[in-house]
């Protein structure tokens, strides 16, 4: 509190001054109101922009109010949008600042209810404000009137954006919805929304998991020939790997990685441990081990994780105490299971040393 007091009074040491205070200066001070959930200062720094000697308008109040909704303070923003908007016309931009406030807080019903008042306005939603709700109403599993709303911007010539339309997509695949999810995606290409890299791995992620293989392939070809945006990258190879069910099928996968010049990342070599590890193929988990050591991209606590758990699956204690170490000595915090784990083992080795004594 007395940071703010200081920050005060500089600030009237500032207004005195001609041209010291200026846009940047409102709206860090705005922003730092909020964000300490001082909100009548934050409402306060507006009011006072005229002696500070800014002009209040429609910019201005639009950045108060996309601070507060930053800071959850959505209902505030929608009270003043109400009482002072009118001061400024306001306009879609305005409406979408608080509809966007109550989507990110997840409170659909609140969202649902200003989006009738949007509606019921004189502004007319365009692409964000459909965008918003739709992927709101998507993240509550409220399928049915994402896809009405999704149809009605098609009706109203307000084409939906490729991230629309990948939310759409996603969110039927993971319904299980596959075949509505492979009609929007023909349906976007013909009416002229190009799809990206985002668009097919959605559809590979989903694919992948009901084992429709012809069909990722076929997906995974198209991509590579439109190239640009729809390029294969690292999540859509992690994807494939994920679904292989053997070790010789690895390295057709990975050679395709290299001629898409897509480089190996952590998460693809972590990805590969784990695949050697439930196959049980030992020589295969040392040789990309010791690939990523050669390679530098630093073993992480996941990669760790499934060398210790794999380890002690085997029986092998001793080892697994061995990179548990290992990895302490490098700074890395074992994940929870792994330290029930350890201790775990170390109670047993202790009991095991015990009745050793008592035998002998």
């Amino acid at each position: 509190m007395r940071r703010f007091e200081e920050f005060t009074q500089v600030l009237d040491e500032m207004s005195k001054r001609e041209g010291f205070v200026d846009e940047d200066t409102y709206r860090v001070l705005v922003n730092r109101y909020a964000g300490a959930h001082m909100v009548e200062e934050a409402i306060g720094a507006f009011n006072k922009r005229r002696e500070l000697g800014l002009e209040p308008d429609l910019v201005s109040f639009q950045k108060l109010l996309m601070y507060l909704c930053r800071y959850k303070h959505v209902d505030v923003a929608e009270t003043l949008l109400n009482s002072k908007g009118h001061e400024f016309g306001v306009d879609i931009k305005t409406m979408n600042i608080v509809l966007n406030g109550w989507c990110v807080l997840g409170n659909v019903r609140e969202a649902k209810r200003f989006w009738k008042d949007i509606i019921a306005s004189k502004c007319k939603p365009d692409v964000f404000t459909y965008g918003t709700f739709i992927k709101a109403l998507t993240n509550k599993g409220k399928l049915g009137t994402a896809m009405k709303l999704y149809e009605a911007m098609w009706e109203m010539q307000c084409k939906p954006d490729v991230v629309i339309c990948n939310c759409i997509i996603d969110a039927l695949c993971f319904k299980k919805r596959v075949p509505q999810a492979l009609a929007v995606f023909e349906g976007m290409k013909e009416r002229g929304c190009l799809p990206n890299v985002a668009t097919y791995n959605s559809l590979i992620k989903h694919m992948c998991k009901i084992g429709r293989m012809q069909k990722v392939y076929k997906l995974l070809d198209e991509m590579q020939e439109k190239k640009g945006s729809c390029m294969p990258d690292e999540i859509t190879f992690n994807y494939l790997l994920k679904s292989l069910k053997k070790p010789e099928e690895v390295a057709g996968v990975l050679e395709r990685m290299e001629v898409n010049g897509c480089k190996m990342n952590i998460d693809t070599y972590n990805l590969l441990l784990k695949l050697h590890a439930d196959w049980d193929s030992e020589e295969k988990l040392r040789y990309t081990w010791e690939e990523m050591e050669k390679n530098g991209l630093g073993l992480d606590r996941r990669s760790y994780t499934i060398m210790i758990h794999w380890l002690y699956g085997k029986g092998r204690v001793e080892d697994a105490l061995c990179y548990i170490g290992e990895m302490e000595n490098k700074g890395i915090v074992p994940e929870p299971r792994t330290k029930i784990l350890l201790n775990f083992m170390i109670s047993r080795k202790q009991k095991e040393a015990e009745e050793g004594g008592k035998s002998a």
